[in-house]
């Protein structure tokens, strides 16, 4: 049903559902736009359409001249429908030398900006934490959650990370569907994803605070294991039952032979045509942004987080030949343990939720419209290659001494 209120959104092609409002980057006929909630599944080789609001007050900010179907990677900007008033603090467990930059941090968005301040249980009780009398006050003031029991998922206006890439991937976990935007300070061992330094954090926080920052959609993958014995006769599932068992993973899915000492037998199917079948210690299905995590040490290319792909790579294959791919976004990927295999498989998500894979069971997995707006220190080119000579000192090698000139004709002559 349509009232005055959606007519205006439709002459102004934006649409409003519930508490958020979004304006397409492709201006379709209105007919079509309201048709295409009806599709049960598209297969666009580049992907889903990624959501474009994050928490309740977080959007890209909308390109009206871009006249593609996905907005231009390098005019991505955040911007706020509200003011920001619920942040996160995720804070790296057992590490000392965070204690006190959690304290800075807390303390100026309390007291400073006034802002709700979320945190994890167990990092409020921590021991240091709680003999620190002058930051008892800081302290009673946080919101406190636990991993598992309480849902902040709607909640949750921005996420600030203060560690190495692990936090941004546990962030990533608690965040099953829309995901806050998240900032990433690099106080961590590697650091590849935490561009922002934490000596600069008031200015920083600040800006990103006021909007209109450079962000990054780091794309993840929706994964469903079914078990053989819950699988239906048929393929069609109720939407309620599919959304139930499935995991958002940023990074990677990885299928491994786990402690047996038999290589790894599986299949690998791609919307529903058997592919191959891999032998060897596993196979890693990853994002754009896990391709410089596990995808790189076995031998993948790295590729940019906003290049819509799916890579998948062997893990020590016994062939010559099982070089690394990458296929559209778009596609479905499902791995099976092969019919002869000798043993079973294991899978974990992101490196966690590790569990054992066995025969009859399938591994789905989809692009996912649910990415990770990651803001940018500078923007998403410049941080992508300073991450890769920083960290990984990619392309590091001394320099080649030029030709030397000749000093006189004789030189030339002999």
């Amino acid at each position: 049903s349509t009232g005055a209120s959606d007519k205006n959104c439709c002459e102004n092609n934006s649409y409003k559902f519930k508490n958020f409002c979004f304006t397409p980057i492709c201006h379709l006929p209105i007919y079509f736009c309201f048709l295409l909630p009806f599709y049960r599944r598209a297969h666009f080789l580049h992907g889903p359409y990624p959501a474009t609001h994050f928490g309740p007050k977080a959007c890209i900010l909308p390109n009206p001249t871009s006249v593609m179907h996905i907005q231009d990677p390098a005019s991505q900007r955040l911007t706020w429908t509200n003011p920001p008033s619920n942040v996160l603090v995720i804070r790296k467990i057992h590490d000392e030398s965070l204690v006190e930059p959690f304290k800075e941090l807390c303390r100026y968005l309390v007291e400073e900006k006034q802002l709700m301040v979320y945190v994890e249980r167990r990092v409020v009780e921590d021991g240091t934490l709680k003999d620190d009398e002058l930051f008892g006050s800081i302290c009673n003031q946080l919101c406190t959650f636990r991993e598992g029991f309480d849902d902040i998922s709607d909640c949750i206006d921005l996420i600030i990370c203060l560690g190495g890439d692990g936090t941004l991937l546990y962030a990533s976990s608690l965040f099953q569907g829309s995901v806050p935007p998240v900032m990433a300070f690099h106080l961590g061992s590697l650091g590849f994803l935490t561009p922002f330094k934490f000596e600069s954090y008031k200015t920083e926080v600040a800006k990103v605070l006021e909007g209109n920052a450079a962000i990054t959609l780091r794309s993840r993958l929706k994964v469903k294991v079914v078990k053989a014995a819950v699988q239906q006769p048929h393929e069609e599932e109720e939407e309620g039952e599919e959304e139930g068992g499935q995991q958002q993973v940023l990074n990677e899915v990885v299928v491994d032979r786990g402690p047996s000492s038999y290589l790894s037998n599986v299949d690998l199917y791609l919307n529903g045509r058997l592919i191959t079948s891999v032998q060897g210690d596993g196979v890693i299905v990853s994002t754009p942004t896990g391709s410089t995590a596990y995808a790189a040490a076995a031998g993948a290319s790295m590729i940019h987080p906003n290049v819509p792909a799916i890579m998948v790579t062997p893990i020590c294959p016994h062939s010559l030949s099982f070089r690394p791919i990458v296929v559209p976004a778009g596609v479905e990927l499902m791995i099976t343990l092969s019919p002869d295999a000798r043993n079973t498989a294991w899978v974990s998500f992101d490196g966690r939720k590790r569990q054992e894979i066995q025969h009859g069971d399938c591994i789905k997995i989809t692009a996912s419209c649910y990415p990770v707006p990651s803001i940018c220190c500078h923007d998403l080119v410049y941080d992508w290659f300073e991450s890769l000579a920083q960290c990984l000192h990619w392309n590091v090698r001394k320099r080649q001494a030029g030709l030397a000139q000749p000093s006189d004709s004789s030189d030339t002559e002999n």
